[in-house]
């Protein structure tokens, strides 16, 4: 007789502009792999904006990141320790490649909508890469309706939208509810409903906590994050 396997939930809160959050991606997919025999995984991605009140149109991202952590020689160190972290991970980070910090608020629209047609995961996946990878500007709307269809997004590539207020409202409350729990930097990870873990852990550390979860012993653990006020990305 096969055994039914425990299912573990995951809720993911994060931005598609945070580099640790795809970087945890990463980490925390080596995670499910490894143990994907023993348990399945739901996962569910939740909206964050690092910066709600980034102009639509975006601004120069070099400049903006520049004055954010402080200085030229900051920006250099920062930028290039976390794409050292992400080649460790597989991922190429092109921080040169991109000239623009958007606003991710109708991105995440457009991420809420594909979970209707079971494809967030793949919408998180590509605007990350998008963004960090291949130096597409987020903020023009015809770049955000060619990443939609590359993943077979057809409702997406509706300009209605780009232009729906409900939609964006949706994600402000969403953020406005989750702000609720506490959650101020991104990625945070919600455990079947009741575990938290911050920060982009190792993948072993993801694998430990799982394991601890199942048997109900698992405890809130920390690690490298972004946060709204933070000047560390």
């Amino acid at each position: 007789m096969n055994s039914i396997k425990p299912t573990i939930k995951i809720d993911i809160v994060s931005d598609v502009v945070c580099p640790w959050c795809y970087i945890g991606k990463r980490r925390l997919e080596k995670a499910i792999d490894q143990l994907g025999d023993q348990y399945h995984f739901e996962i569910e991605y939740h909206p964050f904006e690092l910066n709600p009140t980034m102009p639509k149109e975006g601004v120069d991202q070099k400049e903006y990141l520049v004055d954010k952590f402080g200085s030229e020689d900051r920006y250099q160190q920062l930028t290039n320790n976390v794409t050292q972290v992400a080649a460790q991970e597989g991922l190429v980070f092109d921080y040169a490649n991109q000239s623009t910090s958007p606003n991710t608020r109708v991105i995440h629209s457009i991420i809420q909508l594909a979970k209707l047609e079971g494809k967030h995961t793949q919408a998180v996946e590509a605007f990350f890469k998008a963004y960090f990878t291949d130096g597409v500007d987020l903020s023009r709307t015809e770049n955000l309706i060619d990443i939609a269809l590359s993943v077979g997004l057809e409702n997406a590539a509706d300009d209605e939208i780009f232009t729906d207020k409900n939609a964006t409202a949706q994600v402000a409350l969403a953020e406005k509810e989750l702000g609720k729990l506490g959650i101020s930097g991104v990625p945070f990870y919600i455990i079947n409903n009741k575990y938290g873990v911050s920060g982009a852990q190792p993948t072993e550390t993801f694998v430990q906590a799982f394991r601890e979860i199942e048997k109900e012993t698992a405890t809130a653990t920390t690690g490298d994050a972004c946060d709204v006020d933070g000047e560390n990305c």
